[in-house]
């Protein structure tokens, strides 16, 4: 049966039917992390959400091209047009070169990710491996009108932009609305209206990543380097771009102005945002004191957690919550999601072991439909787990001699809870031997932890971890080849 996927659109803020540029194929760009800290849960479930829909893509039968970028220079503090890289404040802070800091806080990334289990992107290219192409399209830009000079800077020149095409128009603001709240900032005076946003920025003698263009030696705008790397590996018009809510605006709205102010083209068909965390109905927020990072999720070392929760409970708890809803962290909410996703791989063991009759008691092709629905729905996730817990009650129905299934139905809802469960929700069964290479993972990731806290002469913290562990029966061994651990019998 042919499958008809729906997804909101937040550039005509309704679902749209999926409707590929290039039939059976799919170009899907998504904004990656600024590598100069650690991942916090926020990144986790934004770039869990746009695993989900590269899986789902691929089990649909698409060639998927998904390409999801490291932001490595160019993102200033506070993400305006004025401040410090943040890269390179880092290296200032650690006393390291920038691209320490960059190939140090991308291996925490992709530690993180596998933690987790998100898939890898086809391409993840980088923002200083793209220089030239992005000084190509400021070119490009100024050459269409759209952009000009000012003392070693380039600005794109947004009121000429917006006599011909709509600035505002993914996230709705109104150009005349914008300009009244916007703030005198230090700078202004290089641009000729202040809603104008730096594509080239002049660096000073004192900034530690510049490179050479014909305006001077400078580095490019944040907000650039996605417009270069996705029309780069997915053509000048793609089917979808993805991101944190918080990067409608102004990211991805200038991301659309650069991209038609050098091309002429649309860049994105279906534009997807992922919504934000909170914590018991509160933001989550380092300033609230209530941010927790996957190494503290996963050991419970939080004053707000009541204990640690495996990756995959992690996991399972964030697809219980649709991707453009808030989800709000607590231990309850936590420890339920715990509940249900050991309820569901023990029913899962349990298939293999089920007796067949010569009758049916349940429609299990309807239970299959009501998946794949509920996933072309907006890749609804929330309501897919609930038909899965649907065979779960069937499966531990039958196993204690209260329904019956064909071989053909055992068959079938076997296939289908393996598929949705593995293949598209990207979740694994934790059994015994699991559970040891598990711990073996999260024990590296937690040196890893501490190995950073003490490479940031943050003892503090070094120390409350290896504290931690010592309560828990871990030893934690530094030698000249790195940190060992054992448990104490």
């Amino acid at each position: 049966m042919e499958q008809k996927l729906y997804i909101y659109n937040s550039l005509s803020r309704k679902k749209e039917l999926f409707e590929p540029i290039v039939e059976g194929n799919v170009g899907m760009y998504v904004c990656g992390p600024t590598v100069y800290s650690d991942v916090h849960l926020g990144n986790v479930r934004t770039f869990l959400t746009f695993d989900i829909v590269y899986r789902y893509l691929q089990f649909l039968g698409y060639k998927v091209r998904y390409v999801r970028n490291i932001t490595d220079v160019g993102h200033l503090v506070g993400d305006g047009d004025v401040g410090e890289d943040k890269i390179a404040k880092k290296a200032k802070l650690e006393k390291l070169e920038p691209m320490e800091i960059v190939q140090k806080y991308t291996n925490g990334f992709h530690d993180v990710m596998r933690l987790f289990n998100i898939l890898n992107p086809s391409i993840e290219p980088t923002a200083t491996g793209h220089i030239v192409e992005q000084i190509e399209m400021i070119q490009e830009i100024i050459q269409n009108g759209y952009a000009y000079e000012s003392n070693g800077s380039v600005y794109f020149d947004v009121r000429k932009f917006n006599e011909k095409y709509p600035y505002g128009k993914l996230s709705g603001r109104v150009i005349d609305d914008l300009y009244t709240n916007t703030r005198e900032l230090d700078g202004q005076d290089e641009k000729r209206d202040a809603l104008d946003f730096a594509i080239w920025k002049q660096a000073d003698p004192s900034h530690i990543m510049q490179w050479n263009s014909p305006w001077g030696k400078g580095f490019p705008g944040w907000h650039l380097e996605c417009s270069v790397m996705s029309t780069k590996y997915l053509g000048k018009t793609f089917d979808i771009h993805g991101g944190g809510m918080d990067l409608k605006f102004p990211h991805h709205e200038c991301e659309i102005a650069q991209n038609v102010g050098a091309t002429g083209h649309e860049p994105v068909r279906y534009w997807m945002h992922g919504n934000m965390l909170t914590v018991n109905g509160r933001k989550m927020a380092k300033s609230e004191g209530n941010g927790f990072t996957p190494e503290e999720l996963v050991t419970g070392n939080h004053k707000l957690l009541d204990k640690g929760y495996s990756p995959m409970t992690v996991r399972f708890f964030m697809l219980q919550g649709h991707y453009t809803s808030t989800l709000d962290f607590s231990n309850e909410a936590l420890q339920a999601a715990e509940r249900g996703y050991k309820r569901m791989t023990a029913a899962m063991k349990l298939m293999e072991k089920l007796a067949p009759s010569d009758t049916s008691d349940e429609n299990i092709q309807a239970i299959t439909d009501a998946c794949y629905a509920a996933m072309n729905d907006d890749f609804n996730t929330p309501i897919l787990i609930s038909h899965l817990f649907e065979g779960v009650r069937i499966i531990n129905s039958i196993n204690d001699g209260k329904l019956k299934l064909t071989a053909p139905d055992i068959a079938l809802l076997s296939k289908t809870m393996d598929e949705f469960f593995h293949q598209v929700l990207g979740l694994n069964i934790e059994d015994a031997g699991a559970n040891d290479a598990l711990t073996e993972q999260l024990m590296n990731f937690i040196l890893e932890m501490r190995s950073n806290a003490k490479s940031n002469k943050d003892f503090v913290t070094s120390d409350l971890i290896r504290d931690s562990l010592a309560k828990l029966n871990i030893q934690i061994k530094d030698t000249k080849e790195g940190a060992t651990w054992s448990i104490n019998e």
